[in-house]
């Protein structure tokens, strides 16, 4: 019959599910490839935007191509050296240009332009490593602090706007906005891609870290999607601390980042149950805890704490995730320590998170009532109105004061807020329960759960 399909040809439904499942092949890669090909084709390049062009461009042919063939062996390989064709073309293209510049140059009577080799520059001797470049590149002081993190994010991390909104606590379009603006500063200004040297690395050093804390923060904890982690953007980040930590070793920030991020991400293993859904602090097998992690960030530490005078924030910080990592069980946690070192961290780097991370330690240190009181006092935060962590802290505190009407109506509030799926569902339960709590006793009991971070 005409029309009709080939009697071996899959049938529509198998079609369109093959397609879905190369959507989802394509999507996983590029997350973590994406940006090792983007570093890589600005290094031959020598240009930002041009690079991330390129990339682009290999995803698509991935999407076009590999419904027909399937999924190579080795697809990040393929996306690699389809990027590194597609910029090998372009640099041809350019060379030609210049030679026909150069020619139209010596009959004007004018020096010729410079060839795609002398703008892309010499490799920096510093730091042989191309993501490294892109993260100091992204991190130039030409773009301001809140530019410099989104537009990292997005090259090096890979993750959409909405995923750096939610890291900022800011609204999609004010992102979308600093990226366009940055690419357009960053080639206006004819920023080279390149290590900086001596004070000038020093000086944008803290961008740097902050950016990379960021990327480990969204793979640690995804602000959306299914996934309650994505594990490669953590070890993305931690490898680029220890890059880094290699390259400063007198740096005690360096060691302080590199230190946090190892005693988190040695959490990893227990941070989830059978099921994939998330397993808070307090609740965790700590016999699942990796202790080679657990030992290297302590080491870490150390250097970092010997280092520095006085500590800095992501010392602080990685000081608090020591005293979690020392407690053999979670009631023999120090927390009068923990809040005594938010405190200091509060008065180095005030902000209304670190405020929030102190209502819970106080709240575990001298009673809820205490961290309810600094809880209910960031209420009219601004930037917090959408951070679903504040109604979660609010309602576990209100749980153990037993008011657990009020504690189920945070957190459905909080449940409403997150847009990962994993914790909006654990959210949802702590609801009901309050909830059940609050009917079967006339008002409620103190809740069994205790705060805490995963």
């Amino acid at each position: 019959m005409p029309g009709a399909p080939a009697p071996d040809a899959p049938p529509p439904g198998a079609r369109r599910a093959a397609d879905r499942a190369v959507d989802r092949a394509v999507d996983a890669v590029w997350r973590i490839e994406s940006a090792r090909i983007t570093a890589v084709l600005a290094r031959l390049v020598g240009d930002f935007s041009a690079a991330e062009e390129l990339a682009q461009d290999a995803l698509v042919a991935a999407l076009e191509q590999w419904p027909r063939t399937g999924v190579p062996a080795n697809p990040g390989a393929w996306l690699m050296a389809t990027a590194r064709h597609r910029a090998i073309d372009l640099i041809r293209r350019e060379q030609r240009y210049a030679r026909k510049l150069a020619q139209l140059g010596r009959e004007l009577g004018d020096e010729p332009h410079p060839g795609p080799e002398e703008l892309a520059g010499p490799l920096g001797e510093d730091v042989q490593d191309d993501l490294l470049r892109l993260v100091f590149t992204a991190c130039h002081p030409v773009l301001s602090a809140e530019a410099r993190a989104a537009l990292t994010l997005r090259v090096l991390g890979g993750l959409r706007t909405d995923e750096i909104a939610r890291a900022f606590l800011t609204s999609e379009a004010t992102v979308a906005q600093r990226i366009v603006r940055a690419k357009r500063t960053l080639a206006g200004a004819g920023v080279p891609y390149e290590v900086p040297e001596g004070h000038e690395l020093t000086a944008r050093l803290g961008p740097v870290l902050e950016v990379i804390y960021l990327i480990f923060n969204e793979g640690y904890a995804a602000t959306a999607g299914d996934d309650w982690m994505r594990p490669a953007l953590c070890e993305e980040a931690m490898r680029l601390g220890r890059v880094l930590a290699g390259l400063m070793a007198e740096e005690a920030e360096v060691h302080g980042l590199v230190a946090l991020m190892e005693l988190q991400a040695s959490r990893s293993a227990a941070r989830t149950g059978p099921g994939g859904e998330p397993v808070l602090l307090l609740d965790q097998d700590r016999g699942r805890w990796d202790q080679l992690l657990v030992h290297r960030g302590l080491a870490a530490l150390d250097r970092a704490w010997g280092l520095a005078s006085p500590p800095g924030p992501y010392t602080l910080q990685a000081a608090i995730a020591a005293c979690h990592a020392r407690a053999k069980a979670a009631g023999d946690t120090d927390w009068v320590r923990i809040a005594a070192l938010y405190t200091t961290l509060a008065e180095r780097a005030p902000s209304p998170v670190v405020e929030l991370n102190r209502a819970v330690a106080l709240g575990m240190a001298f009673g809820p009532a205490a961290g309810l009181d600094l809880a209910d006092r960031l209420l009219d935060e601004p930037s917090l109105t959408s951070y679903h962590l504040l109604p979660t802290v609010r309602g576990d505190l209100l749980a153990r004061l037993g008011r657990a009407a009020e504690a189920a109506a945070e957190f459905e509030r909080a449940a409403g807020l997150t847009r990962n799926a994993r914790e909006r569902a654990v959210l949802l339960g702590r609801a009901a329960a309050s909830a059940r709590d609050a009917k079967a006793r006339g008002g409620g009991s103190p809740g069994r759960r205790q705060p805490g971070k995963a």
